[in-house]
């Protein structure tokens, strides 16, 4: 296939996936963002009408009193910054994995299939490749942060423009870059390895047999729920240091240890669960619908 075609399918299928994913999840996202980055305790074993008190407040924060109406609006703060983060995020990792991959294939290929045989050596470039273009993402991330400001904390964007927020923060926008990365070399390990271990299990992707949409599913699935699991403790930390104010930042290992001293080592995984119950379906779904049609449209662009 020319290269040019694998190029274009590969944006096309991923940009669709973006902009699909940011449609139908963005409120999920914004009630993520927000369990994380609330430092007090949520659940009350003893008092369940308590527990419910603090998630209402964590959860729609100055809505919390208001109607559902309201409440749901209140999930929509920062979709500009989503949109523009999320759909060159998608296109740069989902589209941009192959071209790494192509590349170590073609240079380590067959030093990997001779150490540790076809199938483990085709899954381990997958997520290496994977890795890289994770840790790359650095690149996105005053996107990323303006938009969990926006989401959980947005008196700091009020009355800002995004030409003076830049202009005036410049670097600071790129606080946390190294717990990003850090999270986000394990997280894209697991999320494309997980992924091509689950379609060389099915037969998928050797001598050219394209997966369905249910094996891309399927695969989505096992990758995403083992990306989210192993990347939720440096994400934790990584959204604290993102909502701080712009005049008051704190370093990453401040928050860790405020972090383990007042809500113990399972302040690290809060919000895991909403992440695997409904932010893990927004990446499985996206990650399926990138899989499938850059598959579709490179054997279209033939």
């Amino acid at each position: 296939m020319h290269s040019s075609g694998k190029a274009n399918a590969r944006i096309i299928g991923s940009a669709v996936a973006g902009v699909s994913e940011l449609a139908l999840f963005h409120p999920v996202d914004t009630v993520a963002k927000r369990l994380m980055s609330t430092e007090t305790q949520l659940i009350t074993l003893s008092s369940p009408a308590q527990t419910r008190v603090n998630l209402n407040n964590a959860i729609f924060r100055s809505c919390a009193t208001e109607g559902l109406g309201q409440k749901a609006m209140s999930l929509f703060p920062g979709v500009g910054f989503g949109a523009a983060y999320k759909i060159l995020q998608r296109v740069y990792k989902f589209g941009g994995q192959p071209v790494v991959l192509d590349m170590m294939t073609k240079r380590f290929g067959k030093d990997f299939d001779e150490k540790f045989g076809h199938k483990t050596g085709r899954t381990l470039l997958s997520a290496t490749s994977g890795s890289l273009i994770g840790i790359g993402e650095i690149v996105l991330l005053p996107l990323d942060a303006l938009k969990v400001k926006a989401q959980t904390a947005p008196e700091q964007l009020r009355g800002r423009g995004v030409v003076e927020i830049f202009r005036k923060e410049g670097f600071g926008l790129y606080r946390g870059a190294g717990l990003t990365a850090m999270r986000n070399a394990p997280g894209s390990f697991a999320l494309f390895g997980g992924a091509t271990a689950a379609k060389t299990y099915m037969g998928v992707g050797e001598d050219g047999v394209r997966a369905t949409w249910t094996q891309d599913a399927i695969a989505s699935c096992i990758g995403a729920t083992a990306s989210i699991s192993v990347a939720q403790p440096l994400d934790v930390v990584k959204t604290r240091i993102q909502n701080r104010p712009f005049d008051s930042p704190e370093g990453g290992m401040t928050i860790f240890r405020r972090l383990i001293k007042n809500e113990g080592f399972g302040g690290l995984f809060k919000g895991l669960t909403p992440k695997l119950l409904v932010v893990g379906p927004k990446l499985i779904f996206s990650f399926t619908i990138a899989q499938h049609l850059i598959g579709y449209f490179e054997h279209a662009l033939k």
